[in-house]
């Protein structure tokens, strides 16, 4: 997924003057282990859920590459309830002849679970087509037994199209990157808004989605076409899903939802566009249908993030907290909603070029420890996904 190099000055209202230093303490880890041995395959995007018996389900996508390659499906295993051993890995999702990456596990209001990713057609990200499973006998041993398939299929209207332009006016004006006879990156961007085709596809999962209390279910989603995200909402427990309005900018893909106190909507995003490579943000007023036009944090990055409002109140962060390489990550905590993050610890910290760590995800227990799972490489010993248990009550 290629970053934009295009360099332009970004006024924010928002974090502008908050800088996340470097974290130098490392986190409290109450338990730490790879799911499966370090390999020479590509395991990458893992997503985990916590079952109603107590065990844990983790998904990934495996294979000799990604988009490119047609061996890449989704794998998945299970800690059983107070064991420190994962199970051996089993088969989640294949689509016959297509890579198969990002996949999303949740349970719904029902306790119904679900497993949402990707097919990759034409081995191009913004062909992805978006499939999901269903299982309500998923506490035994081995993969859940899957009593639904199906695709999620968006229709976004013309308001799509109008928004987009809307909200690129909303930007700080970038007159860099074209040339005489080349259209300007916006102009691309809101021409190609038009073709209901274009934002009918591609739309592709990356984070676990967020609950409301009215049950309505927010399903975050992002385009390597468009370079921008928007939500899939459901308000009949996943049974159905319509397409919000786009969250609109430049590169703001991969959202991770939550909702403040005051009942708005709050994504941060990665940042796939321009440098300096910022977390991005927006913010929706009514429950996920429309957004804020995106802007950059101060927070460095350099690959996806994770957040969630804890049981306490207060926010945790996961995310690459450096903007030339995913040799660190770390996890951050706020108490004021995102305006100051006074606490950070590092996951994960090695030497530039040495390792890689990234893609985390992130959720919280009823006894408030954190779970937390990401894509972990050292070059000399292959990759794997982590899985760490962090106390939040221990940082301070």
């Amino acid at each position: 997924m290629t970053k934009i190099k295009i360099v332009f000055f970004c006024f924010c209202t928002f974090f502008c003057s908050h800088v996340l230093p470097q974290a130098v303490d490392k986190a409290p880890k109450v338990f730490e282990t790879f799911i499966f041995p370090e390999q020479p395959q590509h395991v990458h995007g893992s997503s985990i859920v916590s079952l109603p018996n107590g065990d844990f389900l983790a998904a990934w996508f495996q294979g000799s590459g990604e988009r490119t390659a047609d061996d890449v499906k989704i794998m998945g295993a299970r800690l059983k309830q107070g064991s420190k051993l994962w199970s051996q890995p089993f088969l989640m999702a294949d689509t016959y002849g297509l890579p198969d990456c990002n996949p999303v596990l949740f349970l719904n209001n029902h306790n119904k679970l679900f497993l949402v990713w990707i097919a990759v057609q034409a081995h191009r990200w913004e062909c992805s087509l978006l499939r999901y499973r269903t299982s309500v006998n998923y506490e035994n041993d081995g993969a859940p037994v899957w009593n639904w398939q199906d695709n999620i299929l968006l229709s976004p209207k013309d308001s799509f199209a109008i928004e987009t332009a809307v909200k690129f006016k909303q930007l700080t004006p970038n007159h860099s990157g074209s040339g005489s006879y080349a259209p300007k990156y916006d102009d691309m961007v809101v021409e190609a808004s038009k073709d209901f085709a274009k934002r009918s596809t591609g739309w592709m999962t990356r984070i676990k989605p967020l609950k409301l209390n009215n049950g309505r279910i927010l399903l975050p989603l992002y385009s390597d076409g468009f370079n921008f995200s928007l939500v899939a909402i459901s308000d009949n427990d996943g049974d159905t899903w319509h397409a919000s309005l786009p969250i609109v900018g430049r590169g703001n893909v991969q959202p991770a939802l939550v909702q403040k106190k005051n009942g708005n909507i709050f994504a941060f995003m990665r940042d796939n566009g321009d440098e300096p490579s910022r977390v991005q943000y927006s913010e929706s007023v009514d429950n996920g249908e429309t957004w804020s036009a995106a802007q950059k944090t101060d927070i460095p990055n350099e690959a996806s993030v994770e957040l969630i409002v804890m049981n306490d109140g207060r926010w945790a962060y996961v995310g690459n907290d450096e903007d030339d390489g995913r040799y660190r990550i770390s996890l951050y905590i706020s108490d004021d909603e995102g305006k100051t993050w006074k606490w950070k610890r590092t996951l994960e910290n090695e030497e530039k070029n040495k390792g890689r760590f990234s893609y985390p995800c992130l959720i919280q227990t009823k006894d408030g420890l954190l779970h937390i799972t990401y894509s972990y490489s050292l070059k000399k010993n292959g990759e794997a996904i982590k899985y760490v248990e962090v106390d939040p009550k221990l940082i301070n």
